[in-house]
């Protein structure tokens, strides 16, 4: 397991505060967290991937035709 050492500006100071105000430890808190932040990094990532494929008339085609293929009752 590694260690991890940062620098912390009053702003974070203060969120740090207020996340462990409930008893949580410092490295509970700061691994939920990277957990998180590492989570919305992942799906902001597939929200900007599906966006490009929204908008690419090639795949929009081959949507169509999987779909079409699949039939009315798919739930894609």
């Amino acid at each position: 397991m590694g260690v991890l050492t940062v620098q912390i500006d009053a702003r974070t100071e203060k969120a740090l505060a207020e996340l462990t105000a409930d008893g949580r430890s410092i490295t509970d808190v700061v691994r939920e967290a990277l957990l998180i932040a590492s989570r919305l990094r992942r799906m902001e990532v597939a929200r900007l991937e599906a966006q490009d494929l929204a908008g690419d008339p090639e795949e929009l085609a081959e949507l169509k035709a999987v779909r079409r293929d699949l039939g009315e009752d798919c739930a894609w």
